[in-house]
């Protein structure tokens, strides 16, 4: 079947010499996997391979068989060049967890348009602002939204947050991060990608990304630390 749809890079892998097998999240089908023959044999494969940078967004035509196997491209370009974003230190960090991130996390093939359109909206607003320092906790925060565990802010007024059971409690327990590590994430739980990003000091972005981090390994079947957490860490210390 030919389709024609937007797509987001989400990772890819060099095979044998040449070739590339791509992972996207295309708005009209989930995740779809591709083979790109040859990718790096001419100088026009060249200028492509571009194309599959991170969490690139791209407008495709391609042959999905969805039969299991590896799709292919008929035709590709970009849906937006990014202006900043690969040019920006701490952007293109920032993009590359990400793009680790929704790599283990989003594996459903099937149409998903607010979730394609969420991690689209995200994206051009990281490239198109400057102040970004929270938008990778921000961003982990709303992705919960669709992965199916975000906090239970019913009883917010409660002093401890429980990382098992996704809710506020009003004693510490074994589960439970402590009142001052709470009193961070019921900010951050508040904060849009807009608000001032200086709310939070950089020791406090640390401890909230553990926090969070903690919180998708445990709601999250084989969820992995990503590679890209210790340089994201140095970046923004």
């Amino acid at each position: 079947m030919l389709i024609k749809t937007k797509a987001i890079v989400f990772s890819t892998v060099k095979f044998q010499e040449k070739s590339l097998i791509v992972k996207c999240f295309t708005e009209s089908n989930g995740i779809k996997t591709y083979f790109v023959p040859n990718a790096f044999s001419s100088s026009k494969n060249n200028r492509k391979i571009a194309y599959f940078q991170p969490l690139t967004i791209l407008e495709i035509e391609a042959n999905h068989k969805n039969k299991g196997t590896l799709e292919h491209f008929k035709e590709i370009k970009l849906a937006t060049s990014y202006q900043t974003i690969p040019n920006d230190i701490y952007k293109s960090t920032i993009v590359i967890f990400i793009s680790e991130i929704v790599h283990h996390c989003i594996h459903e093939e099937e149409k998903n348009t607010e979730l394609f359109h969420f991690l689209e909206t995200a994206l051009l607003w990281l490239d198109t602002h400057e102040e970004i320092a929270n938008f990778h906790l921000i961003l982990l925060v709303q992705l919960t939204k669709f992965l199916g565990f975000y906090p239970d802010s019913s009883n917010s007024s409660n002093s401890f947050f429980d990382i098992n059971e996704g809710n506020f409690i009003t004693h510490q327990t074994l589960n439970s991060i402590s009142e001052t590590e709470t009193l961070l994430f019921k900010k951050l739980l508040e904060l849009k990608f807009s608000t001032p990003q200086k709310i939070f000091t950089a020791s406090h972005r640390q401890l909230l990304l553990k926090i969070l981090l903690q919180y998708y390994a445990i709601h999250l079947d084989g969820f992995k630390k990503p590679k890209s957490l210790e340089v994201l860490k140095e970046v923004f210390a």
